[in-house]
């Protein structure tokens, strides 16, 4: 981090000197940088990188820097409205609009402004990530044999076993054969819902769901229908009567900390799960994001469904990202049957393949002593945030019902007080909005509830993660600026 913020320094320092200089003007060597700023010469290379990339200087090879020409002048911005009725033509045609709200999702990708402590980041904290080991990796990636080439379509035969292993356990449940490496769940999701439903054709959704899935689904055409969740995960009998009333063949669900409550689903609920699906003759896509992020006090964790799925039923997505970085996007896609081939075939010509230094990499990341002790530093870390977020949010906002304490994953899922002479629905997405207003102005980013549902919600939620910040005390100091937020905001 120091390196990184010296170098965007320097970068700043030398663009407001830049005016010094005429164009093709020679800037000062590196040697002379150094000894001037007292940084080091990977500082300044860093920084002269940063400044070229910008097209501010022209770097020479063993002649130095220099000042870039003056820009041309931007040709004036022309009339785009046209587009509006080009991307609405067709429109009326489709069952399901097709634009596309990525509201939900840039929620927690936006980084947050400085000074706000971010509650609502779906990443790990960079002092979470391990940045060394991953660092290690891919430069022992990039010197092995034909790490540049093209890989096979499918992925590394090595990374397709070891996700094959992860997901089917020591018991072969899950071949190699089955295994597909994608770009990141997100895009593992996407070729899934792609190859199952057709547009206009309903998937069933669990209710709350993760936001970036009903983007998917609506972005593709499909029309999301919601099955509730409680505490024990999917409710069996309204999964058969979605089923009933829809017609639908695609279930796609989080079985293991289910995002947002945290649910584990039950285990005389898994076999049910399946029958259901297999009797309406559908597919339940398994979103594992998290399985990686168990906290230490979990206790033995039940199998993926994908394990015990004989007959084809499931379609599984797992993921490295969350357990590493955001950029580590590295996942795959198990599947058995017929229905492998369909999304091999939509993986391939959306993208190709998935580049093979970063394969690589991954394979050089898992295979590391680094890794197991990565997993098992997150696991004991996690365990401490959660505990010092609940605590905090006992003390200070007992009025905020947490009715389940996950035991894996990043969040926590509260439930706004009802308003005053009015029901929750009356206030809830308001009651939200205004909450999650109030809280940045205090200086704390938190998610709203009403992305996470793809109908009319039972009650005003948010959510809070304790993953992205840095630390403790981080927690303890966003919980209370919650405080303040909620003061002019909830009822009293």
């Amino acid at each position: 981090m120091q390196e990184r913020s010296s170098v965007g320094e320097l970068a700043e320092q030398l663009r407001r000197e830049l005016d010094r200089y005429s164009p093709g003007g020679k800037l000062p060597s590196s040697r002379a940088l150094v000894e001037r700023f007292r940084v080091s010469p990977v500082t300044v290379a860093r920084a002269l990188g940063q400044l070229a990339a910008e097209g501010l200087v022209v770097t020479r090879p063993g002649a130095g820097a220099f000042r870039a020409q003056p820009r041309a002048a931007a040709a004036p911005a022309g009339d785009t409205s046209w587009q509006e009725v080009a991307l609405s033509a067709d429109g009326a045609a489709d069952l399901v609009p097709r634009s596309v709200d990525a509201s939900g999702v840039l929620v927690s990708l936006a980084a947050p402004a400085p000074g706000v402590i971010e509650f609502n980041g779906g990443y790990l904290h960079p002092s979470l990530q391990p940045e060394r080991a991953m660092s290690a990796a891919l430069a022992r990636a990039g010197r092995r044999p034909g790490a540049w080439g093209r890989p096979p379509m499918e992925g590394l035969p090595e990374l397709r076993e070891w996700f094959a292993r992860s997901i089917g356990g020591p018991g072969g449940g899950v071949t190699a054969a089955e295994v597909l490496i994608s770009s990141g769940g997100q895009a593992a999701l996407t070729t899934a819902l792609r190859a199952l439903a057709p547009p206009g054709a309903p998937v069933l959704v669990e209710s709350p769901t993760y936001p970036g899935m009903l983007a998917i689904a609506r972005a593709a055409g499909l029309r999301p229908v919601p099955v509730p969740v409680d505490a024990d995960g999917l409710r069996p009998a309204l999964l058969a009567d979605a089923f009933r009333a829809t017609g639908a063949r695609v279930l796609v669900c989080q079985p293991l900390f289910q995002n947002p409550t945290g649910a584990v689903l039950a285990p005389e609920r898994r076999g049910e799960v399946l029958r259901i699906a297999r009797e309406a003759g559908a597919f339940v896509v398994e979103d594992d994001f998290v399985r990686r992020l168990v906290h230490e006090d979990a206790g033995d964790l039940p199998r993926p469904l994908a394990a015990d799925d004989p007959d084809g039923v499931v379609v599984h997505v797992s993921s490295l990202t969350k357990a590493t970085s955001p950029s580590f996007r590295v996942s795959a896609l198990a599947a058995r049957g017929p229905v492998l081939e369909r999304l091999r075939a939509i993986q391939v010509v959306d993208s190709f393949f998935v580049p093979r230094p970063l394969q690589e990499a991954a394979l050089e990341l898992v295979g590391s002593p680094a890794w197991p002790r990565h997993l098992r530093a997150i696991s004991a870390e996690l365990k401490a945030r959660r505990d010092t977020m609940t605590a905090a949010l006992r003390l200070e906002l007992p009025e905020l019902a947490l009715p389940h304490i996950p035991s894996g994953g990043y969040h926590l899922w509260l439930r706004l007080p009802d308003g005053l002479g009015g029901t929750a629905q009356a206030f809830g997405s308001g009651r939200e909005s205004a909450l999650t207003s109030a809280a940045l102005r205090a200086g704390v980013a938190i998610t709203p509830g009403r992305p996470y549902f793809s109908a009319e919600p039972p009650a005003a939620h948010v959510r809070l993660s304790f993953a992205a910040v840095a630390g403790a005390g981080e927690i303890v100091e966003g919980a209370r600026r919650l405080r303040t937020a909620c003061d002019g905001v909830l009822p009293s």
